[in-house]
């Protein structure tokens, strides 16, 4: 296969583009301390998997002429090891996750990408291969793979869930507050292909609390809802029994999937919420 001349160009300046990102993410995965957890990880084994359409940026040597000399198209094997060792991630891009009640505190969206960008240059750091759970593109590892993946973070994803490579895991990053159909069919989906991972909810303090009172005007983040109430504190415990409820629910499916649920608030710290899902994913190795 032809080395792709322009791909290196594109990559510096998709890179020069992020640094934002890059830096925050960075300056978080460094003030974590992972132990003996943190440890670079051999490959286990190289059995055979695979095939897959070779990428722009794949190595001439790994294209397997035999498979390639049957189609029009070039083939690369895939081996057993390498799908174990992916990590795919998803944000939500819902509106709901611009959402911050107040200006001390981040949105919702920015600690997601801030959180799955620096679980993703730890274990790039660790030997990891990194992707967007819908994109049907392989995970990749280096420098490369996370400015991808920044850059995919920061702009408008594909709208449906990719087919998870067998064996592999995934991180949901979301306040899943809308509709939980397509979150269920695809952590089912994944789940039958022996995919396991972690649904990692962010919520801001107020929508765990809900302290309102008097008269209030709630909207949604597009401005095509509201509802306007004399007495907010009577919606409180409606609000959060259908809070629980949705907690219960994503819980229930990630034990019936063998996956992790975990609640994490904006309020608090990025670094803990960040060790607790690289011990979580590590976990499903």
């Amino acid at each position: 296969m032809t080395p792709d001349p322009t791909l290196r160009s594109r990559a510096e300046g998709l890179a020069q583009r992020l640094p934002p990102l890059l830096a925050r993410a960075r300056h978080l995965a460094a003030s974590v301390e992972l132990g003996e957890h943190g440890r670079r990880k051999p490959g286990q084994g190289d059995a055979f998997w695979q095939f897959r359409p070779a990428q722009p940026g794949d190595p001439a040597h790994r294209i397997d002429w035999r498979r390639s000399a049957r189609s029009d198209h070039h083939y690369v094997q895939e081996k057993e090891w390498q799908a174990a060792q992916s990590v795919l991630f998803w944000v939500e891009p819902a509106a709901s996750m611009d959402f911050c009640s107040s200006a001390d505190l981040p949105r919702k969206g920015d600690v997601a990408r801030l959180i799955a960008m620096a679980l993703a240059v730890l274990l790039v750091r660790g030997g990891e291969r990194v992707g967007l759970a819908t994109s049907p593109a392989p995970a990749g590892r280096g420098e490369l793979a996370l400015s991808r993946l920044a850059g995919a973070l920061q702009s408008p994803p594909d709208a449906d869930f990719a087919e998870l490579p067998a064996r592999s895991r995934a991180v949901f990053l979301s306040d899943f507050l809308g509709d939980t159909q397509p979150v269920r069919r695809a952590v089912t989906r994944a789940a039958d292909r022996g995919v396991t991972g972690v649904l990692f909810q962010i919520l801001d303090p107020v929508e765990e609390g809900f302290p309102f009172h008097g008269r209030m005007i709630f909207e949604d983040m597009t401005g095509s809802l509201e509802h306007d109430t004399l007495e907010a504190h009577e919606l409180r415990d409606r609000y959060l029994a259908r809070l629980a409820a949705r907690k219960a629910e994503l819980s229930d499916l990630a034990r019936q999937t063998g996956w992790q649920f975990h609640t994490h608030h904006t309020g608090d710290a990025d670094s803990a919420a960040l060790l607790w899902l690289y011990h979580a994913i590590e976990g499903h190795r």
